[in-house]
């Protein structure tokens, strides 16, 4: 009995200690933006990723390890030759209206990425890879015939060529699924109070005194197919400020100060693989000079360039590669980082020229912002020797870059939404994309891309972007600077925290609890 008593107060004490996940609460959190998008449209990207995430589901999603599951498709098949994938849907599955999520959505939804009426620049991914995307695009067919309705929960992609990073493609945040009916319905007007089937709901607008939109606060999904959350609201908000956080109203920051690194908050540092490019006019002179491109490369001081913008909220590290070492496969390539202006003004003498005396602009995405400005004081003095001469400009849309007519420099990032490198080097630089901001073209480059979007072994395809890999960095259309991981505080009572190797941008709120008392 005295045994038997030991362990009953040993359970006892367990049962005290071990707290279990408790519902309810409000997950507060300051975004890492300025201002306020109102845009709610996943195929947009101007989108939240993160709200995207808690709204919408897709048919796969993306594990803390960024393996492929489940989502609304229960399972799939693959045909053996690659090209036929089948997808069986969940069965009653809701939107957050009550209607059923079907087939007819799914083939709906990735339609209208095609549907130029939709002007998504998403279209791309899917243009020539599915079977009648071009013919659909430029209205020769009223629908996709590689996206079909096989039933009521079954949906089939056939893609015109095998495709290994097919499922990574369809985790992506663009890749959502709508409610049909109710958006042919509504329009645009659909997205001032969208509905899908995540795990939480448009609740609101967040407004200031002046009724402004400054935010939005999303309800819980008690009716989520998965298990529904524990914490019934989230809002998201730019505004929320550093002394709402130290008095405990708001749950997560980025880190804004150095003092919240020395207190008891946790620090959290994401997985993101988000890397910052020089993009260069390569079509314009001089800049359209490899031995320019290259002088360029030798005078930049990445180590203090890095250093100048140092920001609490972010961790940045010098980069001389244009695929990310952190991807599995693509290890460092020993590159020296030693800043030459000798050696620039060599290069620069074997076109003839003993200095660049010429204007360059420097586009800068709106808003202006503090960071910005030392950004383009610092470049400005790094390239200073060469004789450049750096004009500050701030632009609202991609054409403003691309229809430029003087020599310019835009500052590209890369964003790693899945974990292949083609996600990174395609927009940025195959000859036709829309997000090819430095009108680049090699014919090589696309070859390569083309070979690695229907080449079915990883280990071949990792050879086919070391390929690509060289020849950037040999002609340079851009330049290399830093690599960036967003650092976040979170009150200490904030349990369950769950980071995607993705980024902050994918953080798991489902499993996130707030253990106040």
């Amino acid at each position: 009995m005295v045994i038997i008593s030991f362990f009953a107060l040993i359970l006892f004490a367990r049962s005290i200690t071990a707290k279990e996940p408790r519902a309810g609460g409000t997950f507060r959190l300051k975004s890492f933006d300025d201002a306020f998008r109102q845009q709610l449209d996943p195929a947009q990207t101007s989108a939240y990723i993160f709200i995207s995430e808690q709204i919408f589901d897709g048919l796969v999603k993306l594990d803390k390890k960024l393996n492929i599951v489940p989502s609304l498709a229960e399972y799939w098949t693959i045909s053996p030759d690659g090209r036929l994938y089948t997808f069986y849907l969940r069965r009653g599955v809701k939107f957050h209206n009550g209607q059923e999520c079907l087939a007819s959505d799914v083939k709906f939804s990735f339609e209208r990425l095609l549907n130029p009426q939709a002007r998504s620049p998403y279209y791309q991914h899917f243009l020539n890879r599915v079977v009648g995307g071009v013919d659909f695009r430029v209205g020769r067919d009223t629908e996709v015939r590689g996206f079909k309705v096989l039933g009521k929960h079954v949906f089939q992609i056939e893609w015109t060529n095998p495709y290994v990073s097919a499922l990574y493609l369809l985790s992506m945040p663009f890749c959502k699924i709508l409610p049909r009916d109710l958006l042919i319905k509504q329009g645009k007007n659909f997205f001032y109070r969208p509905i899908g089937t995540g795990p939480f709901k448009f609740d609101s607008w967040i407004r200031n005194t002046r009724l402004d939109i400054i935010g939005i606060r999303l309800h819980r999904n008690d009716a989520y197919f998965l298990k529904p959350p524990y914490i019934e609201a989230i809002e998201f908000c730019p505004f929320f400020t550093l002394d709402q956080f130290l008095n405990q109203e708001i749950d997560s920051i980025p880190v804004l100060s150095d003092k919240l690194l020395n207190n008891n908050y946790q620090i959290i540092v994401d997985g993101s693989v988000n890397v910052f490019f020089l993009g260069i006019s390569c079509h314009l002179p001089p800049l359209d000079k490899k031995n320019i491109r290259q002088a360029l490369n030798l005078v930049i001081n990445r180590s203090q360039l890095v250093e100048k913008l140092e920001e609490a909220r972010y961790l940045r590290e010098p980069s001389f590669q244009f695929v990310s070492p952190r991807l599995p496969g693509f290890l460092p390539q020993g590159r020296s980082g030693t800043p030459s202006l000798e050696k620039a003004m060599a290069l620069l003498a074997k076109e003839g020229l003993n200095s660049l005396a010429v204007d360059v602009d420097l586009f800068l995405p709106w808003p202006r912002s503090d960071f910005k400005y030392k950004f383009y004081r610092t470049l400005r003095q790094q390239l200073n020797p060469l004789g450049l001469k750096i004009n500050l400009r701030y632009y609202r849309n991609l054409e403003e870059v691309k229809s430029s007519s003087r020599p310019y420099f835009v500052l590209l990032q890369g964003l790693m939404t899945i974990p292949d490198p083609e996600n990174l080097i395609r927009p940025l630089f195959h000859s036709t994309s829309y997000f090819n901001l430095i009108h680049y073209t090699n014919s090589q480059v696309d070859e390569l891309l083309r070979k690695a979007s229907v080449e079915r072994s990883w280990t071949k395809r990792i050879n086919i972007f070391r390929q690509i890999e060289s020849i950037l960095q040999e002609e340079l259309p851009a330049l290399p600077l830093y690599n960036q991981q967003n650092r976040v505080a979170m009150q200490p009572y904030v349990r369950g925290v769950e980071m995607s190797g993705l980024g902050f941008y994918y953080l798991n709120t489902k499993k996130i609890w707030l253990d106040k008392e």
